[in-house]
């Protein structure tokens, strides 16, 4: 492999310092307020508060992108949640904690009440944020997001042009239609975050992808790890290798000392302890003021702060680990957080296998379970593209 800094780009310049705290992503962050920003850390049984909910509102989208779980389908999918269903759902996220709700799909913009939604989780003192992928906001859509509630919107960019974007996306001209929608959410006073897949092909295209986010007024970055589940199963070869990881988290710790555009690295549980690797080098103290929230969270939140209600209200971890932790018409979903087995294994660090278990990082990683699942079957597994070798190899019993 190439030298990580001709891949990606290498910043340049002295460092100039670690910037404060970072807002979240889909799937594992709060676009906008970081999931252990807020609230109590237990619930009165002590299971731990739900900082974070991806609600599938609706499977159905007008792309079909080669790593998502979806795919071009503009009629609604049998079994989503009328408008009825959906409010009696929204009714029940307070009895975990106060969540941020992400109104995820599909793109969220096919479902035709989700603006009422928006309003009444709104009016229940929810923070609502939206993850559409922007080619079919109209100034008069943007206008609806504001009004119900909508406190940011994430993106999804994953090229600096036309070309690479849409080969990713699948569809030619999404990229324009993306961009065109991004300024209707500007004039709206809508802030947005743009997402990034990381993948073999635009690894190399990583420093000009940051300058678009730059130029288009973002304000936040998230470069997510590609995780091989439904048609990104297919992707094996777009899959970096451990030690690429490892390169890519180290300049992404390196990277973010040249900019105050907050930064985070999702669905790449490793990074928090290369950060309190390199911090520990560097003689940095990790601190909320030295890295913000990223000083108080854990790399993979799935069932410990966080999880994703698929369009017939399964439960799951995360959107990339098809695991049934319940559904929410037959169990309601505060016991499923409270009680569900798998989310009590993923809250018990003698659960874990392989090298997870022992590791002297565990509670600020975990590694990420839907890639365990995903590439060896066993969602407790080892994390498989983490290289680093823990001290002790004995589990923590």
């Amino acid at each position: 492999m190439d030298d990580i800094k001709t891949k990606v780009g290498h910043p340049g310049g002295p460092p100039a310092g670690h910037p404060g705290g970072h807002p979240g992503g889909h799937p594992g962050g709060g676009m906008g307020a970081h999931p252990t920003a807020h609230g109590p850390r237990t619930l009165e049984d002590g299971s731990p508060t739900c900082k974070l909910i991806a609600w599938e509102v609706t499977r159905s989208c007008n792309l079909a992108c080669k790593h998502c779980r979806a795919e071009a389908h503009m009629e609604p999918y049998p079994g989503e949640f009328s408008t009825d269903e959906a409010k009696a759902l929204i009714d029940t996220f307070p009895d975990v904690g106060n969540p941020i709700i992400i109104f995820t799909g599909g793109d969220p913009m096919m479902r035709g009440d989700v603006y009422e939604l928006i309003a009444y989780a709104t009016d229940k003192g929810l923070r609502c944020v939206m993850s559409p992928n922007g080619t079919l906001i109209t100034p008069e859509h943007a206008q609806r997001m504001k009004a119900s509630g909508v406190q940011r919107c994430s993106i999804s960019i994953d090229g600096p042009d036309a070309a690479s974007h849409d080969a990713f996306r699948g569809v030619p001209g999404a990229f324009e239609q993306s961009m065109r929608g991004i300024g209707y959410l500007r004039d709206a006073g809508i802030e947005f975050q743009i997402n990034t897949t990381v993948t073999r092909d635009n690894l190399h295209s990583f420093k000009d992808i940051f300058k678009l986010c730059e130029r288009i007024g973002a304000v936040a970055w998230h470069i997510f790890l590609l995780v091989p589940t439904g048609r990104a199963a297919g992707l094996s070869d777009q899959v970096i290798s451990a030690a690429e990881y490892e390169e890519v988290l180290n300049w992404f710790y390196d990277f973010r000392k040249t900019t105050s555009m907050h930064l985070k690295a999702t669905c790449a549980p490793h990074y928090y302890r290369i950060m309190r690797q390199r911090a520990k080098e560097e003689g940095v103290s990790v601190t909320p003021d030295n890295f913000g929230m990223d000083a108080m969270t854990r790399g993979c939140l799935g069932g410990t702060g966080f999880c994703f209600i698929s369009h017939t209200g399964q439960v799951q971890p995360c959107g990339y680990l098809e695991l049934d932790c319940g559904n929410v018409r037959n169990t309601p979903f505060p016991e499923i957080w409270r009680k569900s087995e798998h989310f009590r294994q993923f809250r018990t660090q003698e659960e874990y296998t392989g090298k997870c278990g022992p590791c002297e990082y565990h509670k600020v990683c975990g590694g990420c379970r839907a890639r365990a699942y995903n590439m060896s079957g066993d969602h407790m597994a080892e994390e498989p593209l983490c290289s680093y070798k823990p001290r002790r190899m004995t589990p923590c019993r």
